[in-house]
């Protein structure tokens, strides 16, 4: 009982991470209808950022959050303006090949710059653990479940209670309607890509101190995206913060109990019986 209490809680504790990650791709895509299949090569930035500000500059990788965060907002801004915006009445198949492609001139950017080496942000704290009721709890997860229930918050009350969350969410819901209401529809775009990316790097740089860095990382993370984002419902927030926490609990008790190499296995079997019985997600809605 206790090995499942304890994965159990270290899949609630990464499942909040991965819903920072899913949580940023649902704004975009609820906002421009785009597929950002450059979203996990965000998440790579803000790793490799967070590396380099530890190494050249010494800050902790959570703390350097209050630079990776804002400098990865104005990137996701400037590739909106520039780049996002040109295809957004294009067919679908040009939206998909235009990120895939500014994620592939990422990458290997990246790579050009540290090369494909593996890189490990060592901290004092990356093995720490506490211990509570004889469960061993990895403390980089704590934290970095802690930091992103705040940032999920702060988020929440964002889009809840400002002007311009409000005029966000008015855009998810139906882009003509604001516009006709007098809503700057281009605006709100180039915030939520903005928004969409500095939470992707946000997630990079939280796990950062206990994941492998490389350039080809973010591959991985863009398919749990689409998963999250998928299980929670396209364009719902509380429905990408579940489907998070679900793929978390799902890969740490599958990895328990079925070995590390199956864990993807039991996500993927998991999304297909959601896209079997509930087709728009766990809190979407059916469109027509």
């Amino acid at each position: 009982m206790s090995i499942f209490v304890q994965s159990l809680i270290s899949g609630i504790l990464i499942g909040g991470v991965y819903a920072l990650i899913g949580i940023g791709l649902t704004i975009i895509f609820g906002v421009m209808r785009v597929i950002n299949f450059a979203h996990g090569d965000l998440l790579m930035l803000g790793m490799y950022a967070t590396y380099f500000l530890f190494t050249q500059f010494h800050i902790d990788p959570f703390v350097s959050i209050v630079i990776t965060m804002p400098l990865m907002f104005l990137y996701g801004a400037f590739l909106q303006r520039f780049f996002i915006n040109r295809v957004l009445d294009a067919l679908p198949q040009n939206q998909i090949l235009l990120t895939i492609g500014l994620g592939l001139i990422m990458s290997n950017t990246v790579m050009l710059a540290f090369t494909s080496d593996y890189k490990i942000l060592s901290t004092r704290y990356s093995s720490s653990s506490v211990s509570l009721h004889g469960i061993s709890i990895s403390l980089p997860l704590l934290v970095s479940f802690a930091i992103t229930t705040v940032i999920t918050i702060a988020l929440y009350w964002f889009l809840l209670k400002t002007d311009t969350g409000q005029a966000i969410r008015a855009t998810a819901q139906d882009r003509e309607a604001a516009r006709l209401m007098g809503i700057n529809v281009k605006r709100m775009s180039i915030i939520a890509f903005g928004l969409g990316s500095a939470l992707a790097a946000t997630a990079g740089a939280l796990i950062s101190p206990t994941y492998y860095i490389f350039p080809q990382v973010g591959s991985s993370f863009t398919l749990k995206a689409f998963v999250i984002t998928v299980l929670g419902g396209m364009g719902s927030v509380i429905g990408a913060t579940l489907g998070g926490i679900l793929i978390g609990v799902a890969e740490s008790i599958g990895g328990v109990y079925f070995g590390s190499g199956w864990k993807e296995v039991v996500v993927f079997v998991l999304f297909l019986l959601v896209l079997l019985f509930r087709p728009s997600g766990l809190l979407g809605k059916s469109r027509t």
